[in-house]
């Protein structure tokens, strides 16, 4: 079985993907490590010098190796299910979780990231609440395609792991 946490940048993808991972006994995937691990350079580093299509097209290749694992929680980048066919291969794959966040939480979340990420780059403090608004409507078409969505800040392990044991039985 294979589990894609998907969702905004800063919504608690990679903890609770760890969290799930570790009461399930399955591996826990970070595809933005993966990525940075196998180029041997950060995300932002490579949007710089190579622009965002090319990560794109590395990222969907990345994330189409996910189908031959199995027992794996995968934590996708924000942007990965909207590019390309990228939801539809999440929806055939696997089982797929949206961490779902209101605009201020996320805004505050990602104020207090120390690691930059490339499209908040250029984005001033008083600007990032709109950039979040517009890009989150833009992603959500996608991100409400899931088979099942959780409500942040707060997410409670023990009721994910209820939910996804029920699918998985």
């Amino acid at each position: 079985m294979r589990i894609y946490l998907i969702g905004y940048m800063a919504s608690g993808k990679s903890w609770l993907g760890k969290e799930l991972a570790t009461e399930m006994g399955y591996e826990f995937i970070d595809l933005d490590e993966l990525f940075e691990t196998r180029y041997r350079i950060s995300i932002l580093e490579f949007f710089e010098k190579y622009g965002e299509k090319l990560f794109r097209n590395l990222e969907e290749a990345i994330l189409r190796e996910t189908s031959s694992m199995d027992q794996v929680i995968i934590s996708t980048g924000g942007g990965t299910p909207c590019h390309s066919d990228s939801m539809d291969f999440v929806l055939e794959s696997g089982i797929s979780i949206y961490l779902r966040m209101s605009i201020s939480d996320l805004v505050e979340r990602i104020s207090n990231i120390k690691k930059k990420r490339p499209l908040m780059k250029n984005v001033l403090p008083g600007e990032m609440e709109e950039f979040v608004r517009d890009q989150l409507s833009e992603r959500e078409e996608y991100y409400l395609q899931a088979n099942f969505i959780f409500e942040g800040p707060d997410y409670h392990v023990k009721k994910i792991l209820s939910v996804l044991k029920e699918k998985i039985d």
